[in-house]
């Protein structure tokens, strides 16, 4: 899969975090890379474009990741969506939680790129 053609919305409360994820998702060889602040915002975003990617963080006001994704699986343009979540504790009740509500892929922080690129690929096959 090209990685240059897919576009993929990072969201994230903390712009530091969305700037890291950013530089990672670049360094990878991504190019089309947006931005959300929360998960109202996203939803926004994921409506009015073509994304073939979400990276989520777990902890955001006031709408969570969990809630993010539960509602882009309950919309019927998005719930094929990929979705990553993003999260600084790998408790066993939020993994669970999040693979119950559909969630692609989980990645504790921190993380490099090689394991980004590593979950994207167990999300979406090969990338360049």
């Amino acid at each position: 899969m090209s990685v240059t053609n897919l576009q993929v919305l990072v969201v994230d409360d903390y712009a530091t975090m969305r700037r890291i994820i950013r530089n990672l998702l670049t360094q990878i060889g991504f190019t089309k890379i947006e931005e959300a602040a929360d998960g109202a915002e996203a939803l926004a975003k994921l409506r009015g474009g073509a994304f073939g990617l979400v990276i989520s963080d777990w902890n955001m006001e006031p709408m969570t990741g969990l809630q993010l994704l539960k509602e882009v699986r309950a919309d019927i343009r998005l719930k094929q969506m990929p979705f990553i979540m993003v999260t600084a504790e790998s408790k066993t009740e939020n993994v669970i939680a999040a693979k119950e509500a559909g969630v692609n892929n989980y990645i504790v922080k921190p993380f490099n790129a090689d394991t980004l690129k590593k979950k994207i690929e167990s999300v979406l096959g090969a990338i360049g």
